[in-house]
């Protein structure tokens, strides 16, 4: 799909309004469908980039999309998933009247993505000899903290199709990253004509953590210590994302932005054994303001070189 010009596969300018972009999908998706050029790949192939162009240009949100980020782009933001997230042939076939009434005869558009077959006399059915169009995947986003990351959970999820709400437990495993997603198999939108349902894609939402920061598997956290401490050496109590706290010996003369490995204590390692490290990262904390004590002793380090 790289490199596509939607724009030259309909055959209409970056200034074409709806109407003309409708218009043009039209008459090249009866000119290019699979129905009309029997054994003809370059006319299928033709027939779905025709799809592709419209279900991008149709859409204000994705058309605005492709014209700032253009066709390579656009490519590497948008997955076909998220191409076709909401593009409704079934609602495009009606509304060029190819769908739902009686009769006999192929629906032109049955084979739109591979699919196949003719309708009965009752305009439902797909014939035996072949299949209807797949639905329409869709895609959750699902927010979830580090503390649920961090071990595996089930989440129930409650998700609309056709205006009927739809219940789905789903595993989540243990270290899975923000951004990746979890399918379920045929639990998206309907098929058509007879076709298979579509998928449920989950994409995890990693919420941001007011304590760590996350590096794939591993924790950092970051740790204010006085200057005392850090002369002295001390020993300070550190939080861990499974909520126990561990004491860190911090050795004389640590120096600002120092950093201690703290070994096995980040997240799982998703599809993987083991686990990651929490790194504590130390911030000198240097007082604004003194007491008439605390600035004399100063005074008097620095006097010996301190």
């Amino acid at each position: 799909m790289s490199g596509k010009d939607y724009y030259k596969i309909l055959g209409v300018s970056k200034s074409a309004s709806p109407e003309e972009i409708k218009k043009a999908y039209r008459k090249l998706a009866l000119k290019y469908h699979p129905d009309h050029n029997k054994g003809n790949n370059s006319a299928e192939a033709m027939f779905k980039d025709i799809n592709e162009a419209y279900a991008v240009l149709r859409d204000p949100e994705k058309k605005k999309q492709y014209d700032m980020f253009g066709a390579e782009g656009f490519q590497n933001r948008f997955t076909q998933e998220d191409i076709f997230k909401g593009f409704d042939l079934g609602s495009i076939f009606r509304e060029f009247g190819f769908g739902g009434g009686g009769g006999r005869g192929r629906n032109p558009f049955s084979q739109a993505y591979g699919g196949a077959g003719g309708f009965g006399q009752d305009g439902r059915g797909c014939q035996g000899h072949g299949q209807g169009t797949k639905g329409q995947n869709l895609v959750y986003e699902l927010p979830m903290t580090l503390e649920e990351l961090c071990k595996s959970t089930n989440k129930t999820i409650a998700y609309q199709i056709d205006g009927r709400q739809e219940k789905v437990s789903v595993k989540i495993p243990a270290g899975i990253k923000g951004g990746q997603k979890l399918r379920l198999q045929g639990k998206g939108q309907p098929g058509l004509f007879g076709g298979p349902p579509g998928d449920l894609y989950v994409q995890i939402k990693e919420l941001a953590h007011p304590t760590f920061r996350r590096e794939n598997a591993d924790l950092y956290v970051n740790q204010k210590i006085r200057f005392s401490e850090a002369v002295l050496g001390s020993e300070i109590e550190v939080p861990t994302i499974e909520q126990k706290i561990l004491k860190l010996k911090i050795p004389p003369g640590t120096q600002d932005n120092a950093k201690f490995r703290l070994k096995g204590q980040g997240m799982k390692v998703n599809n993987g054994s083991g686990k990651g490290n929490a790194y504590v990262e130390i911030n000198i904390e240097v007082p604004k303001e003194l007491t008439e004590e605390q600035e004399s002793l100063m005074e008097s380090l620095a006097k010996v070189g301190l």
